[in-house]
């Protein structure tokens, strides 16, 4: 398989589903991680929250951990857009690396890079074979995610922490609650499968 992950911001991919580009990696397959922004960002007063080439760095740490390329489109954080443009970025990638599996945020996520980076890799990986979207936060909506296709990741949960980890000064910033919430979130989807720790997605389309 030729495998892209699509995540608006560093460390969304490594939250939503790192632990399954981590068994695409391991089972040989080429995963490709792209992230949109360069996520680097400042508060309303201009105090500079995380720095776009500590951002960058981290990023790259944690895709060596996955096994994954590395691709930033370096888009200012907030500022994605629903156009041409980002969607034929995205879709030569899809086709210059003959992509037949994607994961890319949910459509209906709050947060306005995620919802915008899902709708444009939507149109631009609508050939694509296999389509599966993540969350990677926890914000609620009146929307259900939905999700129907569970990914067992029990054997590599350390790798996938150790990714998440590599986002430092972000996990710092929050106090890992991110990390904390996805551990246990991945060990909730484990119990309704039968497995200690899942990836759970919902399934646009998905060829056998």
């Amino acid at each position: 398989m030729n495998v892209l992950g699509v995540g608006a911001h560093f460390d969304d991919l490594e939250l939503g589903c790192g632990g399954t580009l981590i068994n695409h990696a391991r089972a040989g397959d080429r995963v490709t991680m792209l992230v949109i922004t360069h996520s680097g960002y400042v508060d309303p007063d201009g105090n500079v929250i995380r720095k776009r080439e500590t951002a960058l760095a981290e990023g790259l740490k944690a895709a060596g951990i996955i096994g994954a390329d590395l691709i930033c489109l370096e888009y200012p954080t907030l500022e994605i857009s629903f156009d041409e443009a980002l969607t034929k970025r995205i879709q030569q990638i899809i086709e210059g690396r003959q992509i037949d599996t994607i994961y890319s945020h949910w459509e209906g996520d709050l947060h306005r890079d995620h919802k915008l980076t899902a709708q444009s890799t939507l149109m631009a990986g609508r050939h694509a074979p296999r389509f599966l979207m993540y969350r990677s936060n926890y914000y609620v909506t009146g929307q259900p995610f939905g999700g129907n296709f569970y990914v067992n990741i029990s054997d590599v949960i350390e790798e996938k922490r150790e990714a998440i980890r590599a986002h430092a000064s972000e996990m710092e910033r929050v106090n890992y609650s991110w990390l904390d919430f996805v551990e246990r979130q991945d060990a909730n989807h484990g119990l309704i499968i039968g497995v200690r720790y899942a990836e759970q997605f919902k399934v646009v389309r998905y060829l056998l």
